[in-house]
């Protein structure tokens, strides 16, 4: 693909001036050029149910000067566009001024391919693998009612240009693929779901290994739920599966050490840098420099390369997470989280993939030091207050666990609690850390991005827990 910056039809010289002239007098900022395809494909019930294509591209151009931040986007790429861009912004330049921040340093780092996944396989050829998968998990139990399967992928050409010239190139490959089950029995129905995906291309994923795991393993959790009992309520110790649990440590901590949050002093971990925030053992980083993972970025949405942040080191409390503005504002380095959803929102702090690193304990180990606890696997919805930490997580597969043994499955399980209480009762980590399976998305300020989350399996002292049973 041509470059983004063409479609103005004016010579780049000729842009870089206007830059000059409209935002080069302020602080920090940034032309965002996106161009996007994105598809999505979703086989219910043994016919292709919806299938949509969508194509969006446009600019924004942002000048910021201490706190504050004049933002002007458009679908319209071309010269009178960006001439009327350039007149809306101009208006923060009354009354600040300041030298303009250098340039985020230079990377060739490309962490994903740039081929477009929505060209190949052919349209013909998803919906025929969409009806295999169907087919096979129909074929693997007669108890099966329901099957929706979805494909999803977005193909994202982004260019950032500043006034001093510096331009940044990204070509941002995503595919998503879910299977989602219903099992019934008798009177009762149940449902089991597992997704997968990352940046690359449909390929790797649309193996008949991988969709045939997916399919069983959301078989396997839609049985595990019929023979599920009501959960108890009251204050266990909790034993977290690796992986896809760390959405907890993502929403309960990880958006607390986003450095918007902690320079405003709204966050429940705001002012205890260098501090114990968690059990000693226990460190949590952000890392957007991991190949080919959902929520990898080869730079973020400001053109700074993505880094490996160490967030909390044993438990201390060592970093946080940062765009230009905040880290500028709060005199650090930016560390590559400056994301947004697309050229119409400007950027703002925001996780990559962040994850809690492996511990010693082996996880058997961990199951057979609780004498009475549940053993949560899979998480589904939570809710989240940043300023007090407080959270509240539905668990969509958990166990109890007696005498050191796991038993009987346990249906509405709601974890209750606060991040830095919770991470203050990490009391074994496992050694079998795991990223999700790719499937993550978080949302901030009416923004969604793609994440990553994970974590080893850990043991949680006195976790209170929301339950029906009796």
């Amino acid at each position: 693909m041509t470059s983004l910056i063409e479609q103005f039809d004016i010579d780049q010289n000729r842009i870089e001036t206007m830059l000059k002239d409209s935002i080069g007098n302020v602080e920090d900022g940034e032309l965002f050029i996106e161009y996007c395809e994105s598809e999505g494909l979703v086989f219910d019930n043994g016919r292709l149910k919806t299938g949509t294509f969508d194509t969006r591209q446009g600019f924004g151009l942002r000048a910021v000067s201490g706190e504050v931040s004049a933002y002007s986007h458009s679908g319209d790429i071309s010269r009178a566009g960006l001439e009327r861009a350039c007149d809306a912004v101009k208006a923060i330049r009354s009354g600040h001024g300041g030298s303009f921040a250098a340039a985020p340093r230079g990377t060739n780092r490309m962490l994903y391919p740039a081929d477009n996944p929505i060209a190949e396989p052919s349209f013909e050829d998803k919906v025929k693998l969409l009806e295999q998968i169907d087919a096979y998990a129909r074929t693997l139990d007669e108890n099966v009612r329901q099957v929706t399967v979805s494909l999803g992928a977005n193909w994202q050409v982004v260019e950032i240009l500043r006034p001093d010239g510096h331009l940044v190139r990204d070509v941002r490959p995503l595919v998503r693929i879910g299977v989602n089950l219903v099992v019934g029995s008798g009177d009762r129905q149940e449902t089991g779901s597992y997704g997968f995906g990352g940046r690359t291309g449909y390929g790797e994923f649309i193996t008949e290994e991988k969709w045939q795991h997916a399919v069983g393993e959301a078989l396997r959790m839609a049985k595990v739920n019929l023979e599920a009992v009501p959960a108890p309520a009251g204050t266990f110790d909790i034993v977290l599966g690796s992986g896809w649990p760390g959405v907890m440590l993502h929403e309960a901590v990880g958006h607390g050490l986003e450095g918007d949050f902690n320079r405003k002093k709204t966050s429940a971990f705001s002012g205890l840098m260098g501090q114990q925030v968690a059990s000693r053992g226990v460190t949590v980083v952000d890392n957007g420099t991991i190949e080919g993972r959902r929520g990898s970025l080869s730079v973020d949405d400001e053109g700074t390369p993505t880094n490996d942040t160490v967030l909390i080191e044993d438990g201390i409390l060592v970093g946080y997470m940062q765009d230009r503005q905040n880290a500028r504002l709060m005199g650090v380095e930016s560390t590559g989280n400056g994301r947004r959803q697309s050229y119409a929102h400007q950027p703002m702090p925001r996780m990559t993939n962040t994850y809690m690193k492996a511990g010693d304990h082996d996880p058997q180990e961990i199951i057979e030091s609780v004498n009475d606890g549940i053993y949560a696997v899979s998480f589904g919805g939570g809710q989240v207050d940043i300023t007090s930490g407080k959270f509240v997580f539905d668990c969509t597969e958990a166990y109890e666990i007696k005498n050191g043994r796991v038993g009987r499955p346990l249906k509405g399980a709601n974890l209750i609690g606060s991040g830095p209480a919770a991470m203050q009762r990490i009391a074994m980590v496992g050694n079998d850390m795991a990223l999700d399976t790719g499937i993550g998305m978080c949302g901030k300020n009416g923004q969604g991005v793609p994440v990553g989350v994970g974590q080893p399996t850990l043991r949680m002292n006195q976790v209170t827990v929301g339950g029906t049973g009796i």
